[in-house]
C-alpha cells in the first residue's frame, strides 16, 4: 500500500461507519468481483469502496467510466481494460498478478459483473487456475426492478438480452411462453420497440408487463400495464425510447403447459402426413394457438427426427 493509500485508509477508518469495512478480512491473491452503482453513485457499498481502495489493480469494462467513479471517491488506481473482446487475454495477465499475491478488483460499467456484462470468462479462468474469487455484492438492475414491480412470484427466470435478429428473438420468446416464473429481460433503448412488438406477437395480451427505465437515475420510470397497452405507452412519449431497460413479463398461469402438451401431440400426428407449413396451419386452427410458434416448433421436431 502506498503512502497515499495508507492516508486514505486512515481517513476511512476514522469514520465509525466506514471503519467497519476496514475491519473485514481481505485476503491477497484474490479476485474481487465488485458490484458498482447502476445509476445513483451513492448506491456503492462501503465494502466495495474499501476493496477498490486496497486493490492493486482494477479490471474494468471501460477505463474512462470507471475512472470517473473512482475520482468521485478520491481514488487513483491502476486500471486495465477487461471487456468482451479481450477477456481471455486479460484473464491470463490477471492470473499472473494474482499468483504474485496481488488483489484484483473486477468491475463492469454498472451493476454486478458477469451478469449480462463482461467478467464471466475472467472468473472462470481464475477459478480454473485454482485461485480465490470473492464476490462483493451490490447493485443489480434485475433485482432492483423486481423489487419495485409488484409482480407476486417467488421465482424469476433471468433472460438477459434477447437476440438482436427478429426471427431468433421470436423463437426464444416462443420457448419461454409457458415459463411460469417472472421473465427478466434486459433491453437497449434502440431496440425497445422491437422488443415490445415481439412480446405482443408471442404472449397473451393480458399478461402484465413492467418497464423499469433509467433505474436509480434522475429520470427513473417504472410502469406496469397489460401487454396489449405496452406499445402505445412506449410510443406516447419519445423520451421513453431512451435509457437502459429492464422489462419484466408476468409468468404463464399454472396449467397452460397442459394445452401445450396437447398442441404438441396434434402437431406430431399432423407432421407424419403433412408438410411443416400445413401441419402448423392445421394445428393452429385446431388448438387456437399461435401459428408462428407452432411452425417454429414443427421445424424443431423435423430437425430432431
Amino acid at each position: 500500500m502506498t503512502s497515499t493509500e495508507s492516508s486514505q485508509s486512515s481517513q476511512i477508518a476514522s469514520l465509525p461507519v466506514l471503519g467497519e469495512a476496514a475491519q473485514q478480512s481481505y485476503p491477497t491473491a484474490t479476485l474481487y468481483v465488485v458490484a458498482t452503482p447502476i445509476g445513483n453513485v451513492t448506491d456503492i457499498t462501503l465494502r466495495a469502496l474499501h476493496v477498490l481502495l486496497i486493490a492493486d489493480v482494477v479490471a474494468c469494462e471501460d477505463t474512462r467510466k470507471t475512472g470517473v467513479l473512482l475520482t468521485r471517491f478520491g481514488l487513483n488506481k491502476q486500471m486495465v481494460a477487461a471487456h468482451q473482446h479481450n477477456e481471455r487475454e486479460v484473464a491470463e495477465k490477471l492470473i499472473q498478478r494474482l499468483r504474485a499475491g496481488e488483489r484484483v478488483a473486477l468491475v463492469s460499467d454498472a451493476g454486478t459483473p458477469a451478469v449480462s456484462d463482461p467478467g464471466a470468462r475472467i472468473v472462470d479462468a481464475v477459478r480454473d487456475a485454482g485461485l480465490h474469487v470473492v464476490p462483493v455484492p451490490g447493485a443489480s438492475a434485475a433485482i432492483t426492478a423486481l423489487s419495485a414491480s409488484g409482480l407476486v412470484n417467488d421465482r424469476f427466470h433471468f433472460v438477459g438480452f434477447l437476440p438482436a435478429k427478429a426471427k431468433q428473438r421470436e423463437t426464444e420468446l416462443a420457448q419461454l411462453k409457458l415459463e411460469t416464473s417472472t421473465l427478466v429481460i434486459y433491453e437497449a433503448p434502440h431496440r425497445i420497440i422491437d422488443c415490445v412488438e415481439a412480446l405482443a406477437a408471442v404472449f397473451e395480451p393480458t399478461r402484465q408487463v413492467v418497464f423499469a427505465r433509467e433505474l436509480t437515475k434522475m429520470f427513473e420510470e417504472i410502469h406496469r400495464c397489460e401487454l396489449k397497452d405496452a406499445l402505445a405507452w412506449v410510443k406516447a412519449d419519445q423520451h421513453r425510447e431512451r435509457g437502459e431497460f429492464v422489462v419484466l413479463v408476468e409468468g404463464a398461469a399454472p396449467g397452460e403447459d397442459e394445452g401445450q402438451a396437447e398442441a404438441e401431440r396434434i402437431l406430431q400426428i399432423l407432421l407424419a402426413e403433412c408438410s411443416v407449413k400445413q401441419a402448423a396451419n392445421l394445428a393452429a386452427q385446431i388448438t387456437g394457438r399461435k401459428k408462428n410458434a407452432l411452425y417454429e416448433r414443427a421445424l424443431q421436431i423435423k430437425g430432431e427426427a
